[in-house]
């Protein structure tokens, strides 16, 4: 009787196992008919890189944060630039329509994730490849410490992809205090790339992404369509909520690492960081790089939380226009 209650529970969960797949693989599908490339792709070694590219004049990268894809800057911010920009927009290494970085196990049960260094080096090369030169590489959020691993690229390599300036809106910049959000411990583990990522994919409401994006902008309210040009579901499939997770979960040990080379750093930084951004906190991140880094340049936006180029965009902006005048692009 044991043997076979057990065979029944075994088979229980292998069926359970089996919907839940079928499930995510459905709404993966839907996402992408739904949310399809905005751009062009560039083969770069082990993959293609996804990109959006307008307007003209000096170059500026746009990279995306935790969990986003180059949506999050087509949405608005792109269109306020392209008019004395040439803009490039990238979906990061596992999200969007960009392939992981080659060489990163990407198994079920692995929990290896694409470092900011391997980041930045394979968006470099898809960079030299479509012409960029001389760029001001900005990023939000972890799309912060993958800019400053392209500047900080740059300190050992003589390429004209090296960045000419960094602008980072509330972008990941230093070691931070403590553990990460348990979100991110069980779902970058084996068990959470088994378990509970395909769950999620499969079943999670939307009321619960509506949820997640409100508290993402709080204390500010998303931007009317923000929600539905997203493509959040983009992120909810497996693979990109595998790579997301196991990014953001085993990057503090690489940022140590970077963090250590800022001094080095001589090119104009600007930072447009919210005092109230409990996701990425000022306090933590900004307020300690310009302890190291003379040249560091932080405008502070007292009310303003996680999501500065959508609360600000002017002010971010003008901080664009200051790198550039201050690297002598413009």
């Amino acid at each position: 009787m044991a043997v076979k209650a057990l065979s029944y529970t075994a088979l229980a969960i292998g069926v359970a196992a089996m919907a839940t797949g079928l499930a995510a693989s459905y709404r993966a599908a839907q996402a992408e008919a739904a949310y399809p490339p905005l751009g062009q792709f560039v083969e770069v070694a082990g993959g293609q890189v996804h990109y959006v590219q307008e307007g003209s004049g000096p170059h500026l990268v746009l990279l995306h944060g935790a969990g986003g894809n180059l949506r999050e800057f087509t949405f608005d911010l792109m269109g306020r630039l392209t008019d004395r920009y040439t803009v490039t927009a990238f979906d990061r290494p596992g999200l969007g329509y960009t392939d992981r970085v080659p060489g990163v196990a990407q198994g079920l049960t692995a929990t290896e994730g694409d470092s900011p260094q391997d980041q930045a080096a394979m968006l470099r090369e898809a960079a030299a490849k479509i012409g960029i030169t001389d760029p001001i590489v900005a990023g939000h959020s972890f799309g912060g410490i993958v800019s400053y691993a392209w500047a900080v690229a740059g300190l050992d390599e003589d390429s004209p992809v090296n960045a000419k300036a960094v602008v980072s809106l509330a972008g990941v910049t230093m070691p931070w205090p403590g553990d990460l959000d348990r979100y991110y411990q069980v779902n970058g583990s084996a068990f959470g790339g088994v378990v509970t990522i395909p769950a999620i994919s499969a079943f999670v409401p939307s009321s619960v992404v509506d949820s997640s994006i409100a508290a993402t902008f709080a204390p500010q309210n998303p931007p009317e369509g923000y929600a539905d040009y997203i493509g959040a579901g983009l992120t909810l499939r497996p693979d990109s909520m595998r790579a997301n997770a196991r990014q953001v979960n085993t990057s503090r040990p690489q940022v140590v690492v970077l963090s250590k080379r800022y001094p080095e750093l001589t090119l104009p930084i600007e930072i447009v960081h919210g005092e109230e951004d409990k996701t990425v906190p000022i306090h933590v991140h900004a307020e300690e790089i310009e302890k190291i880094v003379p040249q560091v340049n932080t405008t502070r936006l007292p009310g303003v939380g996680h999501m500065p180029h959508h609360a600000e965009p002017q002010v971010v902006i003008a901080a664009i226009d200051r790198a550039a005048r201050n690297a002598g692009l413009n």
